[in-house]
């Protein structure tokens, strides 16, 4: 048996409580601005006082709306078989989503992305043991602007059958991205009980839904789909300084996203998530490697656990621009301080300079980092007592204890065998190989990965009708 689960906690019951109650406090008092008409015509419903366009919304209205949220988010692959749990303390990686370039780590140059970028990125993804789900992870250039949207969620479904983190850039692209999803299931049904993709949805700070984000969540639940919410205060800027005022901020906005998608359709799945930042005072940058803001996510997700909901965070990644030290510290502090938190959903893996860049090279490092977390999260085992004098008698028979039955019965249980990026040889068998950096390491195992055949092909008459419904929107 595990004896214990690793754990983290930055806030108490106490402080917990304090920012609900602040959260609910703001929504009664200040409001939440709302640009679109079927939200506001589900706030007038209820009679809610409006000024402007801000709606003040009653803490009875938010408690009555949080019970009738699920506490757990299953999520399905293409096929509909395997599928990851969102609830409790399980967690799950996916790479981040949107990323407008791409690190080419062949040539070095930093570019925008085209759709055979994210063909290969997705080939690759599905090969990678300990990144969960895939995302719509870079917005290429080579589509009409109008497609990118649902062409890269075509995309995403045709080369890889991982379950995928996406959304919408335009309130016109769920109706597309909705067909291709239904093409995967069959039936609204099938798709509700067994959804392949979370909708992210992302409320503008401070205290503000717009149009395109609010009709997400929307459209979203009243299909069963589920929506995170991403929220995004920037400490400093567009939240207040204070690690404290940002989580409550945050705190504010999901919970308005709550009651928008509960009004939608009682019942709608939902993951309370963030991707917030503190403004960097020196440079005017956001940093997603720096620790504050790394304390401010898992406030977050914090607070999400206290509701008992379904939680996501973007960690993992860094500020650097290239997989360098800094790539990997800034990844590997946050890809384990969220797999300790608990976090379900950690978006980050491959991503560098401030989520705007994907890079291959990176992912490949991170989904190594994500495996020694799973592995640290499985904790130690207890096997029975005693735990080593039983074993340590037997030493002197052989001067050694590779060979004891405890070795070879529990080895691959104890340890992680980590892949080809990892370089645990001999100083004289890495000259051998090339001397060769992480980095490199993981340019030459993309190359063999993307060759790869797929895990599991994609099904002709599936394809068939996705390239249908490509054909007939482009």
């Amino acid at each position: 048996m595990t004896i214990i689960r690793p754990k983290i906690s930055i806030l108490n019951d106490e402080y917990r409580t304090k920012i609900l109650e602040e959260a609910k406090s703001i929504l009664k008092t200040q409001g939440i601005f709302v640009e679109n008409r079927d939200a506001a015509e589900l706030f007038q419903r209820e009679g809610l006082p409006e000024k402007n366009s801000r709606f003040f919304i009653p803490p009875d209205l938010i408690d009555r709306c949080l019970k009738s949220v699920p506490d757990e988010v299953k999520l399905y692959d293409r096929e509909g078989q395997n599928h990851l749990t969102l609830s409790g303390d399980q967690v799950n990686y996916d790479p981040g989503s949107a990323a407008i370039l791409i690190l080419d780590e062949q040539t070095g140059e930093i570019r925008n992305a085209q759709s055979a970028d994210f063909i290969r990125f997705s080939k690759i993804v599905e090969h990678l043991p300990y990144i969960d789900a895939q995302s719509t992870a870079l917005i290429y250039q080579d589509v009409p602007k109008n497609a990118q949207d649902w062409h890269r969620l075509y995309l995403a479904l045709t080369y890889c059958y991982k379950p995928v983190i996406t959304g919408t850039f335009r309130v016109e692209s769920f109706s597309i991205m909705r067909e291709l999803l239904l093409t995967c299931r069959n039936s609204e049904k099938a798709l509700a009980e067994k959804p392949l993709a979370i909708f992210d949805a992302c409320p503008s700070p401070p205290l503000k839904w717009s149009d395109l984000t609010t009709q997400s969540v929307i459209d979203a639940a009243k299909s069963m789909i589920p929506s995170e919410f991403v929220s995004m205060p920037l400490a400093g800027a567009s939240a207040p300084v204070t690690l404290l005022g940002s989580i409550t901020q945050h705190c504010a906005e999901s919970l308005a996203g709550v009651v928008i998608a509960q009004l939608s359709r009682k019942g709608a799945p939902i993951i309370w998530g963030g991707s917030p930042a503190i403004l960097d005072m020196k440079t005017g940058t956001t940093p997603m490697g720096a620790i504050e803001t790394m304390m401010i996510n898992l406030g977050d997700v914090e607070m999400g656990k206290f509701l008992n909901l379904p939680t996501h965070a973007y960690m993992s990644l860094s500020d650097s621009k290239v997989p360098d030290a800094q790539a990997g510290f800034e990844a590997g502090m946050g890809a384990l301080l969220a797999g300790i938190a608990g976090i379900n959903m950690i978006s980050g893996p491959g991503m560098l300079d401030f989520e705007s860049t994907q890079s291959i090279e990176k992912l490949l490092i991170d989904n190594e980092i994500c495996g020694m977390v799973k592995r640290f999260l499985k904790g130690i085992t207890d096997y029975g007592s005693p735990f080593a004098s039983e074993i340590l008698k037997d030493y002197d028979d052989k001067q050694e204890l590779l060979s004891h039955p405890s070795t070879l019965k529990l080895f691959r249980e104890e340890l992680l065998f980590t892949g080809p990026i990892v370089d645990r040889a001999t100083r004289d068998s890495w000259r051998m190989l090339g001397s060769n950096s992480a980095r490199s390491r993981a340019r030459v195992e993309a190359l063999k990965l993307e060759k790869k055949a797929p895990l599991i092909p994609i099904e002709e008459d599936l394809l068939r009708e996705l390239n249908r419904i490509e054909k007939s929107n482009l």
